[in-house]
């Protein structure tokens, strides 16, 4: 039983995936998110069997059958990288689904909602450098409205603390001010607007230490990038939402505590 949940949350990742990369490409090019898919080279329209996620990328090896340009590595990765995160929301939330079928439903539908725009913006960042305001609103009422909803990511109606309030800002507030101090040049305004969503959605505590894991991966991917690529140097600019949200997976899905005196 447990075995054919998994696999059909990780199947629903995969679609929700395949819609999240039509989002991606088309956000901000005044393009409609509804219609047929087509290929980006040839512009044909896509058969049904071109259009299954994941799999008909390695089905037709990576390239359109039409025009056989390579087909971008993003399609398959982001498909991907959803099924694991609505797999990994099942099994995190798999103790209450036969005893709260309700509670259970609300809980992974508001996660699989927060972690399919945290996806969304780490890509969309990746590929223009930028995050999208709108998108970082969203995000972060999404994440303010869960305060009163849930406790320890259980859905319970909940009357914040002060503290809870005020995490969000307190967890924006050094990005907002290297961004100020630096006029932009350190760090870009939009991680700010992305970060207090964070302290809403993981208490203070987890928040922080979600940002450590950031800083430490960028930290290592900016020396691996700058030591073997000829792309990049000391002052190259690489976006930092993809690390930030790294950081938010692995902190929600694995519990690192690296603060366990703050609450």
């Amino acid at each position: 039983m447990i075995t054919t949940l998994a696999i059909f949350f990780f199947v629903l990742g995969l679609i929700i995936g395949s819609f999240l990369n039509v989002v991606i490409f088309r956000y901000n090019t005044h393009r409609t998110f509804g219609g047929r898919s087509g290929c980006m080279s040839c512009q044909k329209k896509l058969s049904w069997y071109e259009l299954v996620p994941l799999f008909s990328f390695l089905f037709l090896k990576g390239r359109c059958k039409g025009c056989k340009t390579r087909i971008s590595i993003q399609y398959p990765l982001v498909e991907l990288i959803a099924g694991i995160l609505f797999l990994g929301l099942f099994l995190k939330f798999q103790d209450i689904f036969f005893f709260d079928t309700i509670g259970f439903t609300i809980a992974y539908a508001y996660y699989a909602a927060i972690f399919s725009l945290l996806l969304v913006i780490s890509v969309y960042d990746l590929k223009h450098k930028i995050i999208p305001d709108t998108l970082a609103l969203v995000l972060g009422i999404l994440s303010f409205i869960g305060l009163f909803f849930f406790v320890n990511y259980g859905f319970r109606l909940h009357l914040p603390t002060i503290l809870e309030f005020l995490s969000g800002i307190l967890i924006a507030l050094p990005f907002a001010l290297m961004w100020f101090l630096s006029k932009g040049k350190w760090m870009g305004l939009g991680d700010a607007k992305l970060a207090i969503s964070f302290g809403w959605l993981l208490g203070l505590a987890f928040a922080l230490s979600a940002l450590v894991l950031a800083f430490w991966s960028g930290a290592i991917v900016g020396l691996v990038l700058i030591a073997f690529s000829k792309n990049h140097g000391m002052k190259s600019e690489i976006p930092f939402a993809p690390f930030l949200v790294l950081g938010v997976i692995l902190t929600f899905f694995f519990g690192f505590q690296f603060f366990p005196m703050i609450f």
